[in-house]
């Protein structure tokens, strides 16, 4: 077998145009980075490794025939919620919160799996029953995506709860879910708001009021988004060059590696800077959107549809939350933070987004 045939064989699941755009996001990673970490070679090597491992889990499941997810959906949904019960009574308390399990070898959350396994269970649940839906498998479906959140809003973990419950709304907003339905859901929820209040963590209800103003706890809980607000203004139209971020250089900028890297990038490189990162992010969610028009399965619209749109979220609330219109709950810039298991979640999601692409045909099971 000839090199070229081996090469073609390896890249044939790999869609060209998506994984330019994802490799261009990856690089903007590594640069940001660099500075955000004050030059610390070794954060970046230990991204550059998160990043191989990434990357070959996407190709894993690139190259997977689809009805390999489908098979996969129930089994990997128990063993998620198996082990998010495993953390509500072994797990390990860090920072005031109970999100890690201790399984000898490592420390996982297995809240981050979630992030596929409900999606994936709910769009497995919804092909199922697609030839008659009815009220009764959207309330199914709903309870299939509550039950986890419930476990990780336990935690507590307010952020990776939202983006998990937004995840599961794509799909059932994805399966043709009644607009009466979603109005009297959001009466209900609103109706629910001085509950939900209630039930809340202080520091969770301290979030929400540093939305509203971060001034008045100007040293404690508001020092993140005050701190994020000034880098990104202070940016400019052109940034003030890399490497010449003052917030980040000295020390200002707290969580400047993770969830407020996106400061630290607009500090640099300015409003310019932003639009080419958010023309990227367009591109790649643009992207996501043509593979969910010419998926050939309600599964493989359902499961895209959702990986797209959840993608999308992780932007729009990161970028909320250093802009200063959203509260802090501790989600990261997706594909720039550094981090491992989000960044093997995310492609993943996008290794399956490239099997939908290039495996036209779904075996059914």
């Amino acid at each position: 077998m000839t090199r070229r045939l081996l090469w073609q064989r390896f890249v044939a699941h790999l869609d060209p145009v998506l994984l330019a755009a994802l490799g261009l996001l990856l690089l903007v990673s590594l640069v940001v980075l660099y500075s955000a970490s004050g030059g610390n070679w070794s954060r970046v090597l230990a991204q550059m490794t998160n990043i191989l491992v990434a990357c070959a889990a996407l190709w894993v499941v690139a190259n997977m025939p689809l009805h390999y997810l489908m098979r996969a959906a129930v089994p990997v949904y128990l063993l998620g919620m198996v082990l998010l019960i495993a953390v509500a009574f072994f797990g390990e308390i860090a920072h005031g919160a109970r999100r890690w399990l201790n399984i000898g070898v490592t420390t996982i959350q297995p809240s981050e799996l979630m992030r596929i396994a409900v999606p994936l269970m709910m769009a497995w649940y919804f092909e199922k029953h697609e030839a008659m839906l009815t009220l009764k498998n959207y309330f199914v479906a709903t309870l299939l995506l509550l039950l986890p959140v419930a476990l990780i809003a336990r935690q507590p973990d307010l952020g990776t709860a939202i983006l998990i419950a937004s995840s599961g709304f794509y799909v059932l907003f994805l399966a043709g879910i009644s607009w009466r339905v979603m109005l009297i859901s959001l009466v209900i929820l609103m109706a629910s708001m001085p509950l939900a209040w209630s039930t809340l963590h202080d520091y969770q209800r301290h979030r929400i009021m540093m939305l509203l103003d971060p001034a008045q706890d100007a040293l404690g809980s508001g020092y993140h988004t005050i701190q994020a607000i000034i880098a990104v203004g202070s940016g400019g139209m052109f940034g003030k060059g890399y490497l010449n971020g003052t917030q980040t250089h000295l020390d200002f900028l707290p969580e400047r590696t993770t969830d407020f890297i996106f400061a630290v990038y607009s500090e640099e490189f300015g409003l310019l800077g932003n639009i080419v990162l958010l023309t990227l992010y367009s591109f790649v969610i643009a992207r996501g959107f043509v593979i969910t028009a010419n998926a050939s399965t309600y599964f493989t619209r359902l499961m895209a549809g959702s990986i797209t749109l959840t993608f999308f979220t992780y932007a729009f609330v990161n970028m909320g939350m250093v802009s200063g219109i959203l509260p802090v709950v501790g989600v990261p810039l997706p594909l720039v933070s550094y981090g491992g298991t989000s960044m093997v979640i995310l492609l993943l999601g996008f290794g399956m987004l490239m099997s939908i692409h290039t495996h036209k045909k779904l075996v059914q099971t």
